[in-house]
């Protein structure tokens, strides 16, 4: 019956076309949307008190799917199918739309029309919004130049009140629990990704964060959203929220899409892929842990917290096992450099005579004033293994393999020599010899595949190696062989690894 009701409006599926458009606001597929909904105790859409809440409504996608699915629900309790429609949309489906065009969008595909006091809408309201509401009044709040409930810059987002601001209600309110002034059982949605931060260049702080942090405080039953999967390692305002979800025992369930195609076909670029999550308000323990792909699917029951980042392929979780119960020693996050070595940044203006300098890679090797140069790190008079912080800038998918070093992309400089912020220095000794030894350890598929576990975007720093050990003496040329004999890999963890990683430019496979 639901299907017939809503087939009348939606063919062809208008979501599904907007799913595949570009937008920092991504629409989500209806079939997404689905998924989300499947992981929620199907009982709640058989009973009339519960209350479901959206507060980021873009397409209205997420209320419609679950109009669909209380209008079969509650056939019992309301046989008559306009008083089940009027009882759905008045007393169980609440949004909050992110613009005035998305409101807009909204409302015409829950109600069947952008005004939902107009005659063509299913369920007839007294206001023009219904439950999908949006306040084009809501402003920044600044401090600073900044932001203090979003971090959006002044600069950029101060402007003439005829232009979206983006002050989104939901993260913009100390008290998000009066929006409605009620209580809900579900709170799901697919919210902003970021902002605008009004720093060098294309600058964007990531604002997903604060959508889920703003539901947890209402204590739903439920809550679900579709976020980027690049707080499972932190970085930019995301450290302390990768912290608080790892140590959440009521993540019941998530689900991971390491491609972001498969989530967003039309997608422009999401680094480090996409995921979901089933948080349930009374659950405490470990947490179904799903890697998804268009033809693959593997889950694991998991202890979310057992590193301080999340290792998110299941079948990588057992390798990187074995390499910590072989290996008792440091790793190699204590031995790469950080940041900007030796004090210099990318845009340092080469000198016509000083320090030797390795600048980026058309500029090559210039010099850096004496007086310019610093060396806390004790690197200067060492032979050193150097490679560009972004080895892989502009892959994003790392569904497919990826190989982050090479002849090509990485040097070995001189003692004497140093570096701009353009990179970091992996290793450094007094010999050649040694570097050289490191430089084949490092070029292993088996010492990248551990690398990969911690990367989620193409930016590679020193807190990145945390799973690649130190073997502390590097005296001969290292093979893969070697390293899975040392540290206990069978040949189908092998065939894993060779998967995922590839070898480009010069260098040879072990």
């Amino acid at each position: 019956m639901a299907d017939g009701f809503f087939d009348k409006v939606y063919n062809p599926d208008v979501l599904s076309c907007l799913a595949n458009l570009s937008n920092d606001e991504v629409f989500t597929p209806p079939d997404i949307a689905n998924q989300m909904l499947d992981m929620l105790p199907q009982e709640l859409f058989q009973n009339p008190d519960t209350t479901f809440l959206d507060p980021a409504c873009k397409s209205g996608v997420f209320l419609r799917e679950i109009a669909k699915r209380l209008i079969v629900g509650l056939e019992p309790q309301f046989p008559d199918l306009q008083e089940r429609v009027d009882h759905i949309f008045h007393k169980q489906l609440f949004g909050i739309a992110i613009t005035e065009l998305t409101s807009l969008l909204s409302r015409r595909s829950v109600y069947c029309s952008k005004y939902p006091n107009g005659e063509f809408s299913v369920a007839k309201f007294d206001s023009s919004e219904g439950n999908v509401r949006f306040r084009n009044t809501i402003n920044h709040k600044w401090k600073n130049g900044k932001c203090v409930f979003c971090g959006a810059s002044q600069s950029e987002w101060e402007r003439d009140a005829s232009f979206e601001t983006y002050a989104y209600e939901w993260i913009h309110s100390t008290t998000p629990e009066e929006i409605f002034n009620m209580k809900f059982d579900v709170i799901i949605s697919n919210p902003p990704y970021h902002l605008n931060d009004g720093g060098q260049g294309t600058s964007a702080s990531p604002i997903y964060q604060l959508f889920v942090q703003q539901a947890q405080k209402l204590a739903p039953r439920y809550l679900s959203m579709i976020i980027p999967s690049r707080w499972f390692a932190g970085g930019k305002g995301l450290d302390s929220f990768r912290q608080s979800m790892l140590n959440d025992t009521r993540i019941k369930t998530l689900v991971d899409y390491e491609n972001y195609k498969d989530v967003f076909p039309g997608l422009g670029g999401l680094a480090g892929g996409a995921c979901y999550f089933l948080w349930d308000r009374d659950h405490h323990g470990p947490c179904q842990v799903t890697n998804k792909s268009l033809d693959s699917e593997i889950t694991n029951e998991r202890v979310l917290n057992e590193f301080d980042i999340f290792i998110r392929s299941n079948q990588a979780l057992s390798i990187v096992h074995k390499v910590l119960n072989a290996h008792d020693g440091i790793y190699l996050d204590s031995v790469v450099s950080p940041r900007k070595p030796f004090g210099l940044p990318t845009n340092y203006p080469p000198k016509e005579n000083g320090v030797p300098c390795q600048f980026i890679q058309r500029i090559g090797l210039k010099y850096a004033d004496k007086k310019d140069v610093s060396d806390p790190f004790d690197l200067l008079n060492k032979w050193k293994f150097i490679a560009p912080k972004a080895p892989i800038a502009g892959q994003t998918d790392f569904s497919k393999p990826v190989s982050f070093y090479y002849d090509s992309n990485t040097k070995i400089i001189p003692a004497g020599t140093c570096c701009t912020e353009s990179f970091i220095v992996l290793f450094a000794a007094d010999t050649e010899e040694e570097v050289l030894s490191f430089k084949s350890y490092l070029f292993t598929k088996t010492a990248r595949f551990l690398l990969l576990q911690s990367v989620v975007s193409q930016d590679i720093t020193r807190e990145r190696f945390r799973f690649v050990p130190h073997l502390g003496k590097y005296d001969k040329h290292y093979t893969d062989e070697m390293l899975l004999e040392m540290w206990g890999i069978s040949s189908e963890e092998w065939a894993y690894i060779d998967s995922r990683i590839t070898n480009t430019g010069s260098e040879k496979d072990a």
